[in-house]
């Protein structure tokens, strides 16, 4: 396994690329979707399972992990790859999205945010720098620079703002995270649903020189045609030769849609939290397990599928747990959203080889579009 971290583009269909990251801990086929492992746990599922799925790499958050178990009570137990059971890849959010969408009390500034968790009331200060120290007490290989994500619609001067802070916030992380061998920083592009400033923001972290990219503050609540409207201005603005990661994003359409712009990483805590909710993703669209109609159907949620969840438990079953809260019907959507999610990607990468690009994905679309086989 290789000491260094690499890119590199296998083929490409379009703008659509596929490509593999190395990395000392594992090789990430492009396009990833990356499942959301908040707290050092994928929710509802044993780690084996993530992997066994696929997944070549998880997500874990800086700000939840900071708060509980403490960044520096997981590094004395060896940080987060043994503390969790995870030896393959892992990459970090800054924890800037969760300072502003869960801290009620918090003041910004150009040092950093301070803050107040949504846990205790305890007060916090995060700073570019404090964050990367963070989220290298937690050994994670790949580092996001903290920035300021603004909530659309919001006015352009208080999106411009927050991007030029994003940007010098950059610097100060580039210069705290240093040389790394074999680990990764990736900067974030801002600049709300205004094309000029994704224009400014991406090439002016280009010309940091970093590890990645990653496009920030989008599928905060615009619609997504502004969110792919912002992929068109800001892909053909980003090293070729790196990494592109979509945070936060998102549902199976918009997954295959930014694909096609040029996104090589993905992720998104939809697939947990649905299956948590009732809701499984399917080849024909989504299923939602709450509905009557599913309590007599004795077929499964799809007899192709090589999941065990979609394959083998009736729908009338799965909405017995559902409507019953047991946990074991979380468990076994979650297994099922995130085995469907994986399937996809693998499809869009062989697709991708293979020059089928379109043809694979309008197939896939018509699927979802035809819906769920009414129940009997």
């Amino acid at each position: 396994m290789s000491t260094e971290f690499s890119f590199k583009v296998l083929a490409t269909d379009g703008k659509a690329r596929r490509g593999e990251i190395t990395m000392p801990r594992g090789t990430i086929r492009t396009p990833a979707f990356m499942p959301v492992g908040t707290g050092g746990t994928v929710k509802t599922m044993y780690m084996d399972q993530v992997r066994d799925l696929g997944a070549d790499i998880i997500l874990g958050n800086t700000y939840h992990l900071m708060l509980r178990p403490g960044a520096e009570r997981v590094a004395r137990l060896g940080g987060l790859h043994e503390f969790a059971r995870w030896p393959y890849p892992i990459l970090t959010d800054s924890g800037g999205f969760q300072v502003m969408s869960l801290s009620k009390l918090r003041k910004l500034n150009e040092q950093g945010v301070t803050f107040r968790s949504h846990i205790d009331g305890a007060a916090y200060e995060m700073s570019p720098e404090r964050s990367i120290e963070i989220q290298g007490l937690l050994d994670s290989d790949i580092q996001m620079q903290l920035d300021e994500c603004v909530a659309l619609p919001a006015k352009d001067k208080d999106i411009e703002k927050a991007m030029e802070l994003s940007l010098r916030w950059a610097e100060r992380c580039k210069v705290a995270f240093g040389e790394q061998p074999g680990k990764a920083m990736f900067g974030i592009v801002q600049g709300g649903d205004t094309p000029a400033l994704r224009v400014r923001s991406a090439q002016a972290l280009s010309g940091l020189g970093l590890k990645g990219y990653a496009v920030g503050g989008l599928a905060v609540g615009e619609p997504q045609e502004v969110m792919l409207d912002m992929l068109d201005v800001t892909c053909p603005e980003l090293p070729t030769e790196k990494p592109r990661y979509l945070m936060g994003v998102g549902t199976p359409d918009d997954i295959v849609k930014s694909v096609a712009r040029g996104i090589d990483m993905f992720d998104c805590v939809m697939p947990t939290r649905a299956g948590r909710h009732g809701l499984a993703y399917t080849r024909r669209g989504k299923v939602n397990l709450r509905n009557a109609r599913h309590a007599d159907d004795h077929r499964p949620l799809d007899e192709e599928s090589d999941c065990p969840a979609a394959r083998d438990y009736s729908r009338a079953y799965l909405h017995h747990l559902v409507k019953s809260q047991e946990a074991l019907g979380a468990m076994l959507l979650t297994w099922n959203n995130l085995s469907y999610y994986q399937r996809l990607m693998q499809d869009v990468r062989d697709a991708i080889e293979a020059g089928a690009f379109v043809d694979r994905t309008a197939e896939i679309s018509e699927g979802w579009a035809r819906g769920d086989i009414p129940a009997l």
